[in-house]
């Protein structure tokens, strides 16, 4: 099996049983070898009080495409620690795309990059910290 295919799989297995994303709107797009691409339009109920996209729901979606990314070797990998930086607001409508690169894998850990965009540029940038643990997401033929 390619990576390609092994990161697709994962993705497939994963995004079969994810309902947080799925409840937030959220798209799963490409994926490879660390690295995933997610989508959201954002809703109206998604606004807080001062008309914007919380920031909640953008921290969810950097979160989700950072799970496909580290998780796109078969390895059930898990958040250590992310960190996100707002950089511009997002309002409802808006189509909000985040793309998770891995800048490092090292043993059971990883750290990776993904930058969220809307439709007038980057609206945040958020790095996380991943830690592989026990187990498969899919059984692999041997």
């Amino acid at each position: 099996m390619t990576p390609e295919e092994r990161a697709r799989r994962s993705a497939d297995a994963m995004w079969s049983t994810d309902r947080a994303s799925k409840w937030f709107g959220m798209e799963l797009g490409e994926v490879g070898p660390g690295a995933a691409r997610m989508t959201l339009t954002v809703a109206e109920d998604q606004c807080n009080g001062h008309g914007i996209c919380h920031g909640g729901v953008i921290f969810s979606l950097a979160d989700s495409a950072f799970a496909f990314a580290c998780n796109s070797r078969n390895a059930v990998t898990v958040a250590q620690v992310n960190q996100i930086q707002f950089i511009a607001p997002a309002k409802a409508g808006d189509r909000l795309v985040a793309e998770a690169r891995e800048v490092n894998l090292r043993g059971r850990t990883g750290v990776y990059d993904v930058t969220v965009t809307g439709p007038d540029g980057v609206v945040a940038e958020m790095r996380g910290t991943s830690r592989s643990v026990a187990g498969r997401i899919f059984e692999e033929d041997a």
